[in-house]
């Protein structure tokens, strides 16, 4: 017997999301559609930041089933296959993209700034401050200390590296953490310059540095090599962070796969990229994001990359007087691991006050340096609270 038409309008129109979605649903999408206005309009980190507020936004679609496990046994007639982001997500759970997206990073950067000035590693390690403190404080706030190890990385501006560590030890607050991350990774241009020039003087952001003797083509052969064995034997879970940093770096300095060392700054990239950024903002639903817990990881994180700022302008500092006023503290802000958008920060604000500051070089030695000790930060905790 037919149904009368109104019954089946009705019972149309209860079977659609718009019935289905909670305010808390809601207000995600809403978070989701300024994230994409940010990345789309304001351009603020857009390869990462798009497809994360994308990822959002499908997770939080009511009914889509994007992130639903599989149900029932293969080729019985209840079994559910589950949907497209729960398979993608496998890439992030197993620690794949993460990793990968370091490969593509060491294939696209030169390493040469830190080899001719080993002293930028200071800073790097200097700029690492910011994850210890914001680890202290988590714990201080009632986080356990997995949690507390998670929130501290996004205090390194490293996006792969807070996924990777979060993924082991905290998965249940990867959507916030990594919106955290990439959040401030975008806001670098924002949130540097007033530290930089609160702990700075005018006549210390003139300073002008020596052009950097030249690296040899063997030096940038054996540095991955040497770093990857020694970093990996003192602490082995930094081994495929850093591991695949210093490959990538090898594809690019060896000259001789340069079709390899293409496809890691490019194609594999992007592709990594795409599934990385989706499958992290998927994890932002309702349920685990609108918490409490949430605002104060949001607020950690940016008192970890301001700390790590400073951290890295006040050793920039100290090593300035003794070298005599030979180094410019300003490339100490670079030691945060947002490659190279910190060493650009770096250089921008020494050109507002000298036209004729060229730092950009200096500052991509610490900036470097800052990847590296994100990486072994990473490995320090997983290696005590994995």
């Amino acid at each position: 017997m037919d149904k009368p038409f109104m019954e089946v309008i009705t019972g149309f129109l209860s079977d659609t999301g718009f019935a289905q979605i909670s305010w808390q649903q809601g207000i995600m999408i809403i978070v989701s559609f300024v994230l994409l206005y940010l990345a789309i309009k304001k351009e603020y980190e857009p390869m990462l930041l798009l497809p994360i507020a994308f990822g959002m936004l499908l997770a939080n679609l009511p009914l889509a089933g994007l992130n639903d496990a599989p149900t029932g046994v293969y080729g019985e007639a209840d079994f559910q296959p589950g949907g497209l982001l729960y398979y993608l997500y496998m890439g992030v759970k197993l620690g794949i993209y993460p990793p990968l997206i370091f490969m593509g990073v060491g294939a696209m950067t030169d390493f040469g700034p830190l080899i001719a000035n080993p002293k930028s590693l200071l800073l790097g390690a200097a700029a690492q401050v910011g994850i210890f403190a914001a680890f202290i404080l988590a714990i201080l706030l009632k986080f356990p200390a997995n949690v507390a190890a998670s929130i501290g990385i996004i205090g390194g501006a490293d996006g792969p590296t807070a996924i990777f560590v979060t993924s082991k030890l905290a998965p249940e607050y990867l959507g916030a953490i990594a919106v955290a991350a990439y959040s401030y990774m975008a806001l670098v241009p924002i949130i540097q310059p007033p530290i930089m020039k609160a702990l700075t003087t005018k006549e210390e952001r003139q300073i002008v540095m020596e052009q950097l003797r030249p690296v040899s083509k063997l030096e940038k052969i054996v540095f991955p090599i040497i770093v990857t064995t020694l970093v990996s034997l003192l602490l082995p879970s930094a081994a495929p962070l850093l591991g695949m940093l210093m490959l990538g770096n090898l594809f690019r300095e060896s000259l001789v796969v340069d079709r390899l060392s293409k496809t890691a700054q490019n194609e594999l990239m992007n592709i990594i990229t795409i599934f990385l950024g989706v499958t992290v903002g998927a994890t932002a639903t309702a349920e685990n994001f609108l918490t409490p817990d949430t605002l104060k990881i949001i607020g950690l994180g940016l008192l970890a990359f301001a700390a790590g700022t400073a951290g890295g302008v006040i050793l920039g500092k100290v090593m300035c007087k003794l070298s005599g006023g030979k180094i410019n503290p300003l490339i100490g802000s670079a030691g945060v691991s947002a490659v190279p958008m910190a060493a650009r920060v770096s250089q921008v604000v020494g050109q507002q006050e000298n036209p004729g500051n060229f730092l950009l070089m200096h500052a991509m030695g610490p900036n470097v340096a800052g990847v590296i000790g994100s990486a072994i930060a990473a490995g320090v905790f997983l290696n005590l609270f994995g």
